[in-house]
């Protein structure tokens, strides 16, 4: 299913859980692993300028020194990156969202798998802040084509089996394209999928018991009806119910159900022109205790024209791995 899995960490000389995720779904399914540490440039004018993971002075990037930082990597790293796992170990100076994105479309990648913000990590012990996935993952979720696994510090990932998958269900495309990808994960696995759709609960002293129930009967019926003709043969069981924050109540399914993934689409929402991730998406990913993976639709993803980019790659391969997942694909 993955031939590519693309891992990025701020992480040098400490173990990263994002990257031992990454590992765990390399070796399940046989894909080979990119290991990215992109050293945040100090300046936007120059991009070689970059604090030095050790003394966090400001050095210029060079050869010797990214070499070093490699090895470090590969000596932290050692015992997770098993002789089983085909892997690299890539340094390189920039900005992190664009550099993920570029090595992304280099090697064609079928998941990439991140952190929350983290800051420095290093200092902190990977804290990450709170309630919010940060501009880097935020910043791939928008402008890359591929599934994005998130992995917080918190969350549990003793196998890659993904026996037991929620699906967030909001009847947006993105949450149409996460289904499919769900499916397919699930099948690969012979899992069982368990869609989950939140009905507002607004606090209303006119919104009687009658009222829910109501709500309750129509939102499920709408819910078999959306996600009949994708689950066909793959076992699932459909969870609804009434709440006011879908984050919650998605993390809530997940337990419930002892999840041991969660997927959801991007939720974005254009507001000024312009599109966002939706909160759900920031929400979720932070608090869960198992992964999260956010599938975006393709008509949803931001442009990205960064000059770093080889010109015949540009806007070409927009829709290379959602439709993969569609019933109906040749691929």
């Amino acid at each position: 299913m993955f031939k590519n899995i693309l891992t990025a960490t701020d992480l040098v000389s400490v173990l990263d859980p994002v990257v031992t995720a990454a590992a765990m779904v390399a070796q399940k399914y046989q894909a080979n692993l990119h290991v990215l540490h992109v050293m945040e440039s100090a300046h936007a004018d120059n991009r070689l300028l970059v604090k030095h993971f050790k003394t966090g002075e400001e050095i210029v990037a060079n050869a010797d020194y990214i070499k070093t930082v490699e090895n470090e990597i590969s000596n932290t790293y050692a015992g997770i990156l098993k002789p089983s796992v085909n892997f690299e170990i890539s340094v390189t100076p920039g900005f992190p969202w664009e550099e993920i994105i570029r090595y992304s479309r280099q090697f064609k990648a079928g998941l990439i798998v991140l952190g929350p913000h983290s800051g420095r990590a290093s200092e902190k012990g990977s804290v990450r802040f709170a309630g919010k996935i940060g501009s880097t993952v935020e910043g791939v979720v928008m402008r890359e084509n591929c599934p994005v696994m998130i992995v917080n510090p918190t969350a549990r990932i003793n196998t890659a089996e993904f026996m037991k998958i929620v699906v967030g269900v909001d009847f947006s495309i993105s949450c149409e394209c996460a289904l499919l990808f769900a499916v397919e994960l699930a099948r690969k696995s012979g899992g069982k999928i368990f869609p989950y759709h939140m009905i507002p609960v607004v606090p209303y002293p006119k919104y009687s018991r009658a009222d829910y129930e109501a709500d309750l009967a129509a939102a499920g019926e709408r819910l078999e009806r959306f996600c009949d003709n994708f689950l066909n043969d793959v076992p699932h069981e459909y969870d609804i119910w009434g709440g006011a924050l879908p984050h919650q109540e998605i993390i809530k399914c997940a337990v419930k159900n002892d999840a041991d993934l969660i997927v959801m689409g991007s939720h974005t929402k254009k507001a000024d022109g312009k599109w966002y991730a939706g909160s759900a998406v920031e929400r979720t990913g932070f608090r869960s205790n198992c992964p999260v993976i956010v599938v975006t639709d393709p008509d949803a993803l931001l442009a990205w024209d960064e000059s770093l980019l080889p010109e015949s790659q540009i806007g070409k391969d927009k829709d290379r791995l959602i439709h993969v997942f569609h019933p109906h694909s040749k691929h």
